[in-house]
């Protein structure tokens, strides 16, 4: 064997011109900001959102579903949202901030929330009737989303001065996050207890929200990636 079957293959020359605009582009963003809260403030913070979204849009709308709950099922599923509203305000957090601990994946997270919301409401929803399912379910359906879009702008607000290392899984923690807003706002206000009408309309708003998390996060990671090149 000759020498020279043991030298390694030469690295290519990097392209000056990508180089000059990488380093334009870092000198145009590198500004200085303020750092971030704690985690445990950031989270404080974004649950305030989430109470204060539900709560503005049920008055907005009318309360006539927390009046007609029972006191059981108020102690059921306000709790489990609040619950579940804290975990993923939790994660939307760590998603922004780089180097912090994840409890879960947000889409993990997402679906555990479906799951046991649709449980909870399986348990205490005994009215197994349709009505007029399509009809009455399309209005919740964008009254929910219209309410967790002020949550998701929000919270993006607080976390504005972060950095989503994973922009999809970002984008799924946000609209998580917006969705719950959403659907707490549902429980307050929607009077319909029929059990196909809450755990498909009310629930859909969760992962539609998500949905649109992830494509605003995504499509904005593909921006910052084309501006680079250019």
């Amino acid at each position: 064997m000759r020498p020279d079957d043991f030298r390694l293959p030469e690295t290519p020359a990097l392209d000056s011109t990508l180089v000059e605009r990488m380093a334009a582009a870092a000198r145009r963003d590198l500004r200085p900001v303020r750092p971030l809260p704690g985690t445990g403030k950031l989270v404080l913070m974004l649950f305030a959102i989430f109470a204060a979204v539900a709560i503005t849009g049920a008055i907005v709308l009318g309360f006539f579903g927390f009046k007609r709950l029972s006191p059981g099922a108020i102690a059921v599923i306000f709790p489990e949202l609040c619950g579940l509203a804290l975990l993923t305000a939790a994660v939307f957090a760590a998603s922004m901030v780089p180097g912090s601990r994840r409890p879960f994946h947000p889409a993990v997270l997402l679906a555990l929330s479906c799951l046991l919301m649709d449980s909870a409401f399986l348990l205490l929803f005994p009215d197994h009737s349709v009505g007029r399912f399509v009809p009455q379910g399309l209005v919740c359906f964008r009254a929910g989303l219209v309410w967790a879009a002020p949550a998701g702008v929000l919270g993006w607000l607080v976390l504005r001065r972060g950095f989503a290392v994973h922009g999809s899984a970002a984008g799924i923690a946000a609209g998580s996050f917006a969705g719950l807003a959403g659907l707490a706002m549902l429980e307050l206000h929607c009077p319909n207890f029929r059990l196909p009408h809450i755990a498909v309309w009310h629930i859909a708003v969760v992962p539609a929200s998500a949905l649109a998390g992830w494509g605003v996060y995504f499509l904005g990671s593909k921006r910052k990636a084309a501006e680079l090149m250019q």
